[in-house]
């Protein structure tokens, strides 16, 4: 699916009797995580540069200070593009209660679009793993964060990622693993591709506690002894 670039429209995560149809044909937890839950509806950020800044902003913080911060530069700047940020400046940016090294990330993506020194409309045109590369070529930008961009704006259908916490907490919840490895879910992905991104939002609902039934099998870990 290809982005729409307009930055203030609302919408959601697109899926339909297709996926859901084809995940519950490939796995029986999961299509009764589905028919209990019902429709998942997950907003997305459609406009491309809006969405690298915006999970540059959230990285280490809580989702009641990104939201703070967001608003804070949709008033200061209106519309959050390249031209925006390059006229803010660093001083600005930081003042809108962001760190310094947020700041110049933030700063440096904004020349590297303006100048055509990153090409934000080929990342659309790339395959997935094309796409994290060039992404995680940007200061401020890893793989979780790269994969979350391509689920949550370019609403790729099949993200599941592996070094998500809450992704690991609904499949052990999902399927009474005490702890999910590498192989193990390597085998989930595969499952559920080429519908992974569908997977991950039902996981996510499980791991909200969606289904207050289902229980995390982590180990708990044990208090130290007192000597």
């Amino acid at each position: 699916m290809e982005p729409t670039l307009c930055q203030n429209e609302k919408s959601t995560f697109q899926y339909g009797d297709r996926e859901l149809s084809y995940l519950r044909k490939k796995d029986v937890r999961l299509c009764r995580v589905i028919d209990r839950i019902g429709h998942v509806e997950r907003e997305v950020d459609t406009d491309l540069f809006s969405s690298v800044v915006h999970h540059i902003v959230g990285q280490q913080i809580s989702t009641k200070a990104q939201t703070t911060i967001w608003r804070r530069m949709h008033d200061v700047l209106g519309i959050v593009d390249a031209q925006s940020i390059l006229l803010a400046g660093v001083p600005l940016l930081q003042s809108l209660g962001m760190t310094f090294r947020k700041a110049e990330y933030i700063t440096e993506f904004a020349e590297k679009v303006h100048t055509g020194a990153f090409d934000l409309n080929g990342v659309a045109q790339m395959d997935d793993d094309e796409a994290i590369r060039a992404l995680c070529s940007l200061k401020g930008i890893g793989v979780w964060t790269a994969e979350m961009i391509l689920l949550f704006c370019l609403q790729r259908p099949d993200i599941l990622s592996c070094d998500d916490l809450a992704i690991q907490r609904g499949l052990r919840m999902v399927y009474h693993h005490r702890k999910i490895d590498r192989g193990l879910f390597e085998k989930y992905r595969r499952r559920f591709s080429p519908y992974g991104s569908v997977a991950s939002l039902y996981l996510w609902a499980v791991a909200g506690g969606a289904i207050p039934e289902l229980e995390d099998h982590k180990p708990k870990k044990r208090l130290e002894e007192k000597r």
